[in-house]
């Protein structure tokens, strides 16, 4: 493939407007968890997507939010720096007139450092009367200059090509960032972690998940391709293990059985999946957990 055309897109904006599943429809295959919980991210995630000439690499962010532990400044840290040194930015929005703190703290530091950026308003099929689009554009033309303002719905993947069209118009001439056959940057013991905290998002209510983190401790082939992957969920209280333990161990199962099959179905081989719950307190605190936990600001 000839790329003449590359550059680096940062999705962002405030948790629960969805930034994963754009960037999963814009790559074609699923490359971020996506959950109905806010604050499903917590990393800067990379997906390329190649078209013609032009190869996009599009970053999906943490939700920017009001950080409660040192996780939650680690995630917005990220946020914030992700719109330094990109060649274009995506702000996601819902369709709501009234931009609120994180929207207007992002189009200032879009603003402030002079990047393009486009906005995008999601969930439009969600909503029952189009004319309210209207102020939705309005009130955020008087906020900041977008080089174009699509409304879309990512689930549906309706208005992602209008999407790709408009941001391939803001790539600057360059060679291509990765090799065709790559969707994302993520290493495969981290998207395996990451499929398996997605379903205990799913599966797991209140504050419980949130408090969770996933840490791969064996990830090998075996001479017949079935791919042996031991997983480590930690949670922060002693109760909490229980309730994802569950009663004989069926939510545990549950969860495990609903991770091993995206597993294989990402890396197109059988997996033999083993895991464990182990009681870490306080490890949202801990910046020396968070980054033993595979969070990184690179």
């Amino acid at each position: 493939m000839n790329i003449n055309y590359s550059g680096i897109i940062t999705i962002v904006g405030r948790p629960n407007v969805g930034k994963s599943t754009l960037l999963n429809a814009l790559v074609g295959e699923k490359v971020a968890i996506v959950s109905h919980k806010p604050q499903t991210t917590r990393n800067r995630i990379t997906g390329i997507v190649n078209r013609g000439d032009k190869q996009f690499v599009f970053t999906d962010t943490p939700g920017l939010h009001k950080a409660r532990n040192r996780l939650g400044e680690y995630m917005d840290g990220v946020v914030r720096a992700s719109i330094d040194s990109v060649d274009a930015a995506v702000l996601v929005v819902e369709p709501i007139p009234t931009p609120g703190e994180p929207e207007m703290q992002l189009m200032g530091r879009i603003q402030a450092l002079k990047v393009p950026a486009v906005l995008v308003i999601n969930k439009i099929d969600l909503l029952e009367n189009k004319d309210k689009l209207l102020e939705v554009i309005a009130a955020y033309q008087e906020q900041c200059r977008f080089e174009a303002i699509i409304p879309l719905s990512a689930a549906k993947k309706d208005g992602v090509d209008e999407l790709l069209d408009t941001l391939g118009g803001l790539l600057p001439e360059g060679p291509q960032l990765f090799p065709d056959d790559m969707t994302t940057d993520q290493p495969e013991r981290q998207m395996m972690a990451e499929i398996l905290r997605e379903k205990l998002l799913l599966r797991l209510n209140k504050e419980i998940p949130h408090g969770t983190a996933v840490e791969i401790t064996r990830f090998a082939e075996r001479d017949d391709g079935i791919i042996d992957v031991e997983a480590t969920i930690f949670c922060e209280k002693a109760s909490h293990k229980g309730i994802i333990i569950g009663k004989n161990g069926t939510m545990l199962k549950s969860i495990s059985t609903a991770a091993r099959r995206d597993m294989e179905r990402f890396m197109g081989a059988k997996v033999y999946l083993q895991t464990w719950v182990k009681v870490k307190e306080n490890w949202r605190d801990s910046l020396t957990a968070i980054h033993n936990f595979g969070y990184r600001e690179d």
